[in-house]
């Protein structure tokens, strides 16, 4: 058992504590250094070597079909490893899942080419992306109940905020390997340029499971594993039978922030290159700095999370989004610089999809009882993402097409799922304070506004 306690100020708690913090951000860098990577490469590589045709739309859609299938794969990924997460413990899941998701994408760094292996080449990434998507599909969940589960009430939002930092540490990783390796001439950036920042994911594998493998298991865990409570009710009925609109608030949020983040993660580098004929480098450039801010605007709104609840702060994003999206379109559609770019992805990754996303660990984690947690939260973000993530590249690309090159449509498309995510977080509950010992239902609503 777990002799650290949230409520204990000793040196050694604080310690553990960094540790888990580390644990934490380094597990959800390795996953979206390689979903980031994956993204890039649909838009810029797979599309020409994997999946080449006359028409270069058909060939992009190809390619970001290719990205939806992580998406759809990730919701049994979240469900399988979220259940076993609540029932066993969620450094063993952890651990399994990281090394999952890390081997996939170094797989991913030997596919042959269409023309090396003919038919063989889409059906080998295809089998990758899809094992990938099943370990990424409780990567994010489990690392942020880990650092929520083990953080002091007080400062759950920002310590909290670890793995969210960590999406935008293994994503300004990726994006800046993508933007160094775009800089070689072009046939030799298809022939193997691409293939290094895929194989180098490696050396993050590494680091993460050192750290991963030396954690104890969560106290909050341990608890409801004392009282018998973890293994005797299945978290999946628990979770559609009476959590149900946590999950929807989950599900609701998620979207929002899928939208928002994957105009800018993945849409954006096809957009400047085959709509605008921008050069192949503005995209990632702009995200590298866009990432980079956003991994230091995130602890400062999971701090605010803390002192003004997590209602306010995600309803604050979504607002955001909605409204910027216009203008945002406007700056990148009359760009005569990569500077111009860049700033317009800032403003958005930085305010909007931070506002959503600080609070995602803390605010997730204290709508669901201690025995359904993992499942629950995995289950209903990855839903989201299944829906939204996998599939905002592929439906703004074919929003711009029907409208000859204009971005109009994929504005009022962002605006749309903003308004869905706005409205879930208004009619959803404050969650700050809650017991994340609590195992039922009635349990956790009345622990809300309490530190324990």
């Amino acid at each position: 058992m777990s002799t650290l306690s949230t409520a204990q100020p000793s040196a050694t708690a604080t310690a553990y504590r960094r540790r888990v913090l580390l644990a934490s951000l380094v597990g959800s860098a390795l996953e979206w250094y390689d979903f980031y990577l994956y993204g890039t490469a649909a838009a810029l590589v797979f599309n020409k070597i994997i999946f080449p045709s006359s028409d270069p739309t058909a060939s992009l859609l190809a390619s970001f079909g290719t990205l939806a299938v992580g998406y759809f794969v990730r919701p049994l990924g979240g469900l399988l490893f979220g259940r076993l997460g609540d029932l066993f413990g969620r450094k063993r899941v952890l651990v399994i899942t990281l090394v999952v998701m890390g081997a996939s994408t170094v797989g991913m760094a030997l596919v042959p080419t269409y023309g090396q292996v003919g038919v063989l080449a889409p059906v080998l990434l295809v089998l990758l992306r899809a094992v990938q998507g099943l370990g990424a599909g409780a990567e994010y969940g489990g690392a942020a109940i880990l650092a929520a589960e083990f953080s002091q009430p007080r400062r759950r939002g920002l310590f909290g905020a670890a793995p969210s930092v960590g999406v935008y540490v293994g994503i300004l990783l990726a994006s800046g390997a993508f933007a160094l390796v775009t800089q070689l001439p072009e046939d030799q950036f298809l022939a193997w340029g691409w293939r290094v920042p895929f194989a180098a994911s490696v050396l993050v594998i590494a680091v993460a499971l050192v750290i991963r493998l030396r954690l104890t298991e969560s106290p909050a865990f341990e608890a409801a594993q004392e009282r018998s409570e973890s293994a005797e009710v299945s978290p999946v009925r628990e979770v559609v039978r009476t959590e149900w609109k946590a999950g929807l608030v989950v599900f609701g949020l998620q979207t929002a922030q899928n939208v928002v983040a994957y105009l800018n993660l993945t849409f954006l580098a096809a957009y400047l290159t085959d709509t605008l004929e921008l050069s192949s480098s503005t995209g990632p450039v702009a995200v590298t700095v866009g990432t980079a801010v956003t991994a230091l605007t995130l602890p400062l709104f999971a701090h605010l999370t803390d002192r003004v609840g997590r209602k306010p702060i995600a309803l604050a994003g979504t607002v955001f989004s909605g409204a910027f999206v216009f203008p945002y379109f406007w700056i990148i559609d009359h760009a005569h610089t990569s500077l111009t770019v860049t700033l317009a992805v800032v403003v958005s990754m930085g305010i909007g999809v931070g506002c959503m996303f600080a609070p995602q660990a803390a605010y997730y984690s204290e709508l669901f009882t201690a025995r359904s947690r993992f499942t629950g939260l995995a289950l209903y973000r990855e839903v989201a993402g299944a829906v939204t993530g996998g599939l905002t590249p592929l439906i703004a690309v074919a929003l711009v097409a029907a409208t000859g090159g204009r971005s109009w449509s994929v504005a009022l498309f962002v605006v749309a799922s903003c308004a869905i995510g706005g409205l879930a977080v208004g009619l959803g509950p404050e969650t700050r304070g809650r017991d994340l010992t609590a195992t039922t239902v009635d349990a956790l609503r009345e622990s809300t506004g309490t530190y324990r």
